[in-house]
Formats: structure tokens, C-alpha cells, sequence
């Protein structure tokens, strides 16, 4: 395919925690490349601690076989790198290779997450507590930190998204450190979008409710157990008070962080913005 000469020609674009196929990394990601990216796609490559369970995060074949199918159907540059995104000298490596391979950095998204140490809060360690924050907030930081070391003095503005959740704005059982570390998230846009304005770096955060990729179902299966449910009976729960009369797909985020990476966009900045079919309505 000849190269994609979309909207986001000549553009570049980060997505941390994009290394798993059908997962929101991999839909933002390829959203982007379609219009036009070239995209630094990222993941932890392999197991680091008890946190990060090979069965939870992108590894390096599964990303770069992903890299390749992008690249493929979309006619885009796609790149990948290792990263942990709980260490800041790992991001700042991320942004550095992305000048250096495709000539900029433009888009950055912070999309890795922890959605999976889910316990009763009697049950919750504090060391498990800790890597939830640690991924899902510092690593948050650590990218926009990293990016905006790139964006600020490069002059031409940028855009900053994280992937928070329906959780950066209710609380659910079973999920404090996770939604703890999202609502984290809400400070953290509207702080650093301050600050970033007079250099027309707009920061936000998209906000989905439940989507079924590969950690969701994970999750589907976790939390009907926990509420004595079965799968079908969750499932419909989840669906009867949902508006649109159904949960999230991968493609809703993906759209919801194109929009905020276009011109049309260009105004809008520290908002954390629903993705949720009426489900979240705050």
C-alpha cells in the first residue's frame, strides 16, 4: 500500500499499551495510522513483576506482528518500542526514539492501564495498591511529562490524551486502587492543561464505560462472580442501564481520540469526556 496520505499526514503519534491485538491500544492506534499517523506503537514486551503478568500485557511478537498488520492495511509508518511506562527514563526514550524514527511527536497517549487487580478492599494489598497507581496515574504522568519535553520546545503545539474511565468519574466495588487511579486523572488533565495551554498543547482525558476487549472480559467474568451473577444476567444488567443499550466497542474510544487530535479539537482542552451511551452522565 502507497503511503496513507489522511488527515494526520505527517503527523506522529505514541500509544502506550498498545502491543495486544483487539485491545483499545490497537484500535486508537489503527484509527490514527488510517487517517494519516505514523505510530510509535508500545507495550511493557515482556513480564516485569508480579504486576505485570505475561497473560496481561503486549508482548514483543504479538506487537510487532501487530506493527506489521497496521503498517499493511493502512499504508502508515509503524514503529514499536519496549517501554515501561512506570519509569520516566523509559518514556523519555520513547519520545526520543519517535523524533528520530519518524521525524516528530505530535499525538501522545497514554493508554496502558491496570484493570485487572480487582479485590475487596479488605482483601486489597498495599502492594497492590501501589501498581495500580503506579501504571494507571505515575505512568500518566510520566507521559505527559515526557511528551511535553518534546512538544514545548519543538513550537508546534500537540496533543495529550490519557484513557481514563467511566471510573474517573463513579466509584464501583471491588476497584479502589483502579478507581482511585482514574480519578486521579482528572486532576492531573486540568492541572497540566493549564500549564500547557500557551504553548497549544491541549491535555485530556477519554472517559469509556465497560468495553469488551480482552481485559473486559477478564473483568465480565470477575465481577459477575463477585455479585453471584451469571455471565448472561451481567451482561444484561450492564446493557438495561446503558441508553444506547449497549456497552462500549473498542471503535468508540478510537473515534472519541481521533476527534481530539484534530483541528476541530483545536479549542478544547482539561476536559475528561464521556464515551459511555449515556451511562455516565457527569
Amino acid at each position: 500500500m502507497s503511503q496513507n496520505t489522511g488527515r494526520f499526514a505527517g503527523k506522529v503519534a505514541v500509544v502506550t499499551g498498545s502491543g495486544r491485538r483487539a485491545g483499545l491500544g490497537e484500535a486508537i492506534a489503527r484509527r490514527l495510522a488510517a487517517d494519516g499517523a505514523s505510530i510509535v506503537l508500545s507495550d511493557i514486551g515482556r513480564s516485569a513483576d508480579a504486576a505485570t503478568p505475561d497473560s496481561m500485557i503486549g508482548g514483543m511478537s504479538e506487537m510487532q506482528a501487530l506493527a506489521a498488520d497496521i503498517a499493511a492495511s493502512t499504508g502508515s509508518r509503524v514503529e514499536t518500542f519496549v517501554c515501561d511506562v512506570r519509569k520516566i527514563e523509559s518514556m523519555r526514550a520513547m519520545a526520543a526514539f519517535a523524533v528520530e524514527k519518524l521525524g516528530g511527536l505530535d499525538f501522545w497517549i497514554n493508554n496502558a492501564g491496570i484493570g485487572y487487580i480487582m479485590k475487596p478492599l479488605l482483601e486489597l494489598e498495599v502492594e497492590e495498591w501501589q501498581a495500580v497507581i503506579d501504571v494507571n496515574l505515575t505512568g500518566c504522568f510520566n507521559g505527559i511529562k515526557a511528551a511535553a519535553e518534546i512538544m514545548v520546545p519543538a513550537g508546534k503545539g500537540g496533543r495529550i490524551i490519557n484513557i481514563a474511565s467511566q471510573a474517573a468519574k463513579s466509584g464501583f466495588p471491588f476497584a479502589a486502587g483502579y478507581c482511585s487511579s482514574k480519578h486521579g486523572l482528572v486532576g492531573l488533565v486540568r492541572s497540566t492543561a493549564i500549564e500547557l495551554g500557551r504553548h497549544k498543547i491541549t491535555v485530556n482525558n477519554v472517559c469509556p464505560n465497560h468495553v469488551t476487549t480482552g481485559l473486559g472480559a477478564w473483568q465480565n467474568e470477575y465481577f459477575s462472580k463477585q455479585l453471584g451473577m451469571t455471565m448472561e444476567q451481567y451482561l444484561d444488567a450492564m446493557k438495561g442501564r446503558i441508553p444506547m443499550g449497549r456497552p462500549g466497542v473498542p471503535a468508540d474510544t478510537a473515534n472519541a481520540v481521533a476527534f481530539l487530535c484534530s483541528d476541530e479539537a483545536v479549542y478544547i482542552t482539561a476536559e475528561s469526556m464521556n464515551v459511555s451511551g449515556g451511562e455516565e452522565p457527569h
